[in-house]
Protein backbone atom coordinates (compact mmCIF):
# COMPACT_ATOMS: atom_id res chain seq x y z
CA UNK A 1 0.00 0.00 0.00
CA UNK A 2 1.58 3.35 -0.90
CA UNK A 3 2.87 5.07 1.92
CA UNK A 4 -0.03 4.15 4.46
CA UNK A 5 2.43 2.48 6.97
CA UNK A 6 6.16 2.05 6.07
CA UNK A 7 6.39 6.23 6.07
CA UNK A 8 4.80 6.90 9.36
CA UNK A 9 5.30 10.20 10.81
CA UNK A 10 8.51 9.87 13.18
CA UNK A 11 7.37 10.64 17.31
CA UNK A 12 8.98 14.28 17.12
CA UNK A 13 6.62 15.00 14.37
CA UNK A 14 4.01 13.61 16.21
CA UNK A 15 4.09 15.82 18.34
CA UNK A 16 3.27 18.80 15.95
CA UNK A 17 0.44 17.60 13.90
CA UNK A 18 -0.85 21.37 13.11
CA UNK A 19 2.35 22.27 12.47
CA UNK A 20 2.08 24.39 8.48
CA UNK A 21 4.01 21.69 5.72
CA UNK A 22 6.89 23.21 3.20
CA UNK A 23 7.12 21.04 -0.65
CA UNK A 24 10.57 19.75 1.12
CA UNK A 25 8.38 18.35 3.95
CA UNK A 26 5.66 16.81 1.93
CA UNK A 27 7.96 15.12 -0.85
CA UNK A 28 10.32 14.08 2.09
CA UNK A 29 7.11 11.86 3.41
CA UNK A 30 6.05 10.34 0.40
CA UNK A 31 9.27 9.91 -0.77
CA UNK A 32 9.25 5.66 -1.64
CA UNK A 33 11.40 3.48 -3.40
CA UNK A 34 10.58 1.24 -6.04
CA UNK A 35 8.93 -1.22 -6.81
CA UNK A 36 5.05 0.17 -5.27
CA UNK A 37 1.95 0.01 -6.04
CA UNK A 38 -1.43 1.99 -5.13
CA UNK A 39 -4.94 1.20 -5.72
CA UNK A 40 -6.83 4.37 -7.38
CA UNK A 41 -10.23 5.27 -8.14
CA UNK A 42 -10.49 8.29 -10.73
CA UNK A 43 -13.95 10.44 -11.85
CA UNK A 44 -13.48 12.28 -15.10
CA UNK A 45 -16.63 14.85 -15.86
CA UNK A 46 -16.79 16.01 -18.95
CA UNK A 47 -19.01 18.34 -21.35
CA UNK A 48 -18.98 15.51 -23.59
CA UNK A 49 -19.89 12.65 -21.22
CA UNK A 50 -23.32 12.86 -19.68
CA UNK A 51 -22.66 11.07 -16.73
CA UNK A 52 -19.49 11.03 -14.72
CA UNK A 53 -16.66 8.41 -15.65
CA UNK A 54 -15.48 6.28 -12.76
CA UNK A 55 -12.34 4.35 -13.33
CA UNK A 56 -10.48 1.92 -10.72
CA UNK A 57 -7.52 0.25 -10.98
CA UNK A 58 -4.18 0.01 -9.74
CA UNK A 59 -1.40 2.26 -9.89
CA UNK A 60 2.83 0.68 -10.33
CA UNK A 61 6.30 1.85 -10.16
CA UNK A 62 7.92 -1.16 -10.97
CA UNK A 63 11.68 0.77 -11.22
CA UNK A 64 12.51 4.02 -11.46
CA UNK A 65 11.20 6.08 -14.38
CA UNK A 66 7.89 3.77 -15.19
CA UNK A 67 4.79 4.18 -14.02
CA UNK A 68 1.77 1.98 -14.75
CA UNK A 69 -1.44 2.69 -15.05
CA UNK A 70 -3.63 -0.30 -14.74
CA UNK A 71 -7.48 -0.31 -15.63
CA UNK A 72 -9.67 -2.76 -14.04
CA UNK A 73 -13.21 -1.36 -14.25
CA UNK A 74 -15.56 -0.47 -16.65
CA UNK A 75 -12.87 -2.08 -18.78
CA UNK A 76 -9.46 -3.37 -18.73
CA UNK A 77 -5.84 -1.21 -20.07
CA UNK A 78 -2.91 -0.60 -19.56
CA UNK A 79 -1.10 2.56 -20.00
CA UNK A 80 2.72 2.25 -19.74
CA UNK A 81 4.73 5.60 -19.38
CA UNK A 82 8.57 5.30 -19.87
CA UNK A 83 11.46 7.14 -21.84
CA UNK A 84 8.74 9.98 -23.06
CA UNK A 85 6.61 7.30 -24.45
CA UNK A 86 3.57 6.57 -23.26
CA UNK A 87 2.30 2.07 -24.77
CA UNK A 88 -1.51 1.56 -24.24
CA UNK A 89 -2.48 -2.11 -24.49
CA UNK A 90 -6.18 -3.53 -24.71
CA UNK A 91 -7.28 -7.04 -24.97
CA UNK A 92 -8.10 -7.56 -28.17
CA UNK A 93 -6.62 -4.57 -29.79
CA UNK A 94 -2.65 -3.97 -31.23
CA UNK A 95 -0.57 -1.98 -28.49
CA UNK A 96 -0.55 1.69 -29.11
CA UNK A 97 2.77 3.42 -28.43
CA UNK A 98 3.13 7.53 -28.97
CA UNK A 99 5.09 10.62 -27.41
CA UNK A 100 3.89 12.03 -23.81
CA UNK A 101 4.14 15.22 -26.13
CA UNK A 102 0.34 14.49 -27.60
CA UNK A 103 -1.16 13.99 -24.11
CA UNK A 104 0.82 16.24 -21.50
CA UNK A 105 -1.64 15.11 -19.08
CA UNK A 106 0.17 12.12 -18.76
CA UNK A 107 3.35 13.80 -19.04
CA UNK A 108 2.37 15.70 -15.92
CA UNK A 109 1.00 12.73 -14.01
CA UNK A 110 4.49 11.08 -14.66
CA UNK A 111 6.03 14.17 -13.56
CA UNK A 112 4.49 14.72 -10.32
CA UNK A 113 3.88 11.24 -9.36
CA UNK A 114 7.18 9.97 -10.60
CA UNK A 115 8.77 12.71 -8.59
CA UNK A 116 6.45 12.57 -5.65
CA UNK A 117 7.59 9.21 -4.77
CA UNK A 118 11.44 9.08 -5.68
CA UNK A 119 11.21 12.69 -3.46
CA UNK A 120 12.91 14.82 -6.45
CA UNK A 121 11.52 18.15 -5.17
CA UNK A 122 14.88 19.71 -8.21
CA UNK A 123 12.41 17.28 -10.63
CA UNK A 124 9.65 19.24 -9.83
CA UNK A 125 10.33 22.71 -9.58
CA UNK A 126 11.68 22.31 -13.19
CA UNK A 127 8.10 21.83 -14.40
CA UNK A 128 5.52 23.46 -11.77
CA UNK A 129 5.69 26.36 -9.45
CA UNK A 130 5.08 25.07 -6.24
CA UNK A 131 2.57 25.79 -3.85
CA UNK A 132 1.80 24.05 -0.48
CA UNK A 133 -0.96 24.90 2.11
CA UNK A 134 -2.51 23.22 4.74
CA UNK A 135 -0.65 21.54 7.93
CA UNK A 136 0.32 17.77 8.79
CA UNK A 137 -2.50 16.95 9.14
CA UNK A 138 -4.67 17.99 5.99
CA UNK A 139 -2.30 19.34 3.34
CA UNK A 140 -2.11 20.26 -0.03
CA UNK A 141 0.54 20.84 -2.83
CA UNK A 142 -0.70 23.13 -5.98
CA UNK A 143 1.85 22.22 -9.05
CA UNK A 144 1.14 25.35 -11.52
CA UNK A 145 3.21 24.39 -15.40
CA UNK A 146 6.16 26.22 -15.92
CA UNK A 147 6.27 25.50 -19.46
CA UNK A 148 4.03 27.01 -22.01
CA UNK A 149 3.09 23.58 -23.84
CA UNK A 150 2.13 22.29 -21.05
CA UNK A 151 -0.18 24.87 -19.73
CA UNK A 152 -1.43 25.04 -22.40
CA UNK A 153 -3.19 21.87 -21.71
CA UNK A 154 -3.09 21.96 -17.87
CA UNK A 155 -4.10 24.77 -15.60
CA UNK A 156 -2.95 22.85 -11.84
CA UNK A 157 -2.43 19.42 -10.65
CA UNK A 158 -3.34 19.49 -6.88
CA UNK A 159 -2.05 16.89 -4.32
CA UNK A 160 -4.46 16.19 -1.31
CA UNK A 161 -2.90 14.54 1.39
CA UNK A 162 -3.05 13.37 5.37
CA UNK A 163 0.06 13.29 7.26
CA UNK A 164 2.31 10.44 4.96
CA UNK A 165 0.02 9.98 2.89
CA UNK A 166 -0.81 11.01 -0.79
CA UNK A 167 -4.68 10.51 -1.13
CA UNK A 168 -5.81 12.33 -3.83
CA UNK A 169 -4.45 14.09 -7.15
CA UNK A 170 -6.40 16.38 -8.73
CA UNK A 171 -6.15 17.87 -12.40
CA UNK A 172 -7.92 20.75 -13.82
CA UNK A 173 -7.61 20.66 -17.74
CA UNK A 174 -8.04 24.26 -19.61
CA UNK A 175 -10.72 23.44 -21.74
CA UNK A 176 -12.53 21.41 -18.82
CA UNK A 177 -14.97 23.01 -16.32
CA UNK A 178 -14.71 20.20 -13.89
CA UNK A 179 -11.27 18.70 -12.38
CA UNK A 180 -10.24 15.01 -12.61
CA UNK A 181 -9.92 13.59 -9.35
CA UNK A 182 -7.97 10.46 -8.91
CA UNK A 183 -8.19 8.97 -5.25
CA UNK A 184 -5.53 7.12 -3.53
CA UNK A 185 -4.21 4.28 -1.42
CA UNK A 186 -6.84 4.50 1.72
CA UNK A 187 -8.57 7.28 -0.21
CA UNK A 188 -9.48 4.63 -3.24
CA UNK A 189 -10.60 1.77 -0.33
CA UNK A 190 -13.11 4.07 0.57
CA UNK A 191 -14.43 5.49 -2.53
CA UNK A 192 -16.90 2.37 -2.96
CA UNK A 193 -18.70 3.99 -0.22
CA UNK A 194 -19.16 7.55 -2.13
CA UNK A 195 -21.87 7.99 -5.38
CA UNK A 196 -22.22 10.93 -6.23
CA UNK A 197 -19.25 13.92 -7.70
CA UNK A 198 -19.48 15.90 -4.62
CA UNK A 199 -18.64 12.90 -2.16
CA UNK A 200 -15.87 11.94 -4.41
CA UNK A 201 -14.28 15.51 -3.92
CA UNK A 202 -14.99 15.60 0.14
CA UNK A 203 -13.16 12.21 0.12
CA UNK A 204 -10.48 14.14 -1.96
CA UNK A 205 -10.58 17.72 -0.30
CA UNK A 206 -10.72 16.75 3.80
CA UNK A 207 -10.69 12.72 4.00
CA UNK A 208 -14.06 12.04 4.41
CA UNK A 209 -17.00 10.94 2.49
CA UNK A 210 -20.02 13.01 3.86
CA UNK A 211 -20.36 15.87 5.89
Amino acid sequence: MLLASALAASAAEADKPGEAVTAGWILGKLAQPAPMATPFVEVRESRMLKNALRLSGEYRRPQDGVLVRAVRDPYVETTTIHAGQATIERAGRAPRTFSLARAPELAGLQDSFGALLSGDLAALESVYRLRSDGTRQHWSLELTPAEDELARRVQTITLYGQDAELRCIETRMVDELQPQRTLLASAAEAAPAVVDADGVARLCHRGVASR
